[in-house]
């Protein structure tokens, strides 16, 4: 009976251990220019890719954008509170790494190919957007 509750305690400890290395949760987006929280994002998978959508805007009262009029796709005019700006990403085979999706930068109405890298044990998440042959990366924090 010990054996049994030992292994299923690890067994818990392992699956919460790796649930912690993906990009799946609720994160705070920090900005890379002023290093204040942005906004909080919630990532879940959906159909096998990543979706993101802004979940709480994080700018003091007056500094919001009520919506996205920089977009120039289906999410122009939408409002930025559950804007959609992660979508598509799968987990690259045998790496802590998703690729193959697109983030949106709503301040500006861009679209990046991105790479969701989770570091420091899951408890943040290196956001990198192309465009090209540049990129940025932003690291945000774990909330969830």
């Amino acid at each position: 009976m010990k054996r049994a509750f030992a292994f299923l305690a690890l067994s818990a400890a392992c699956g919460l251990s790796f649930a912690q290395m993906s990009p799946v949760g609720l994160w705070r987006s920090i900005d890379d220019e002023t290093g204040q929280p942005k906004a909080e994002i919630r990532i879940v998978e959906s159909n096998g890719a990543l979706l993101g959508r802004i979940e709480r805007s994080l700018r003091k009262e007056g500094t919001q954008r009520p919506t996205c009029e920089a977009c120039t796709d289906d999410r122009k005019g939408r409002p930025m509170i559950g804007l959609d700006i992660v979508r598509g990403g799968t987990q690259a085979e045998g790496k802590d790494v998703w690729e193959g999706g697109k983030i949106l930068d709503p301040e500006n109405g861009k679209e990046y190919r991105a790479r969701f890298s989770p570091i420091d044990g899951g408890k943040k998440l290196e956001v990198r957007g192309y465009l090209g042959p540049f990129w940025r990366t932003q690291t945000w924090e774990r909330v969830q």
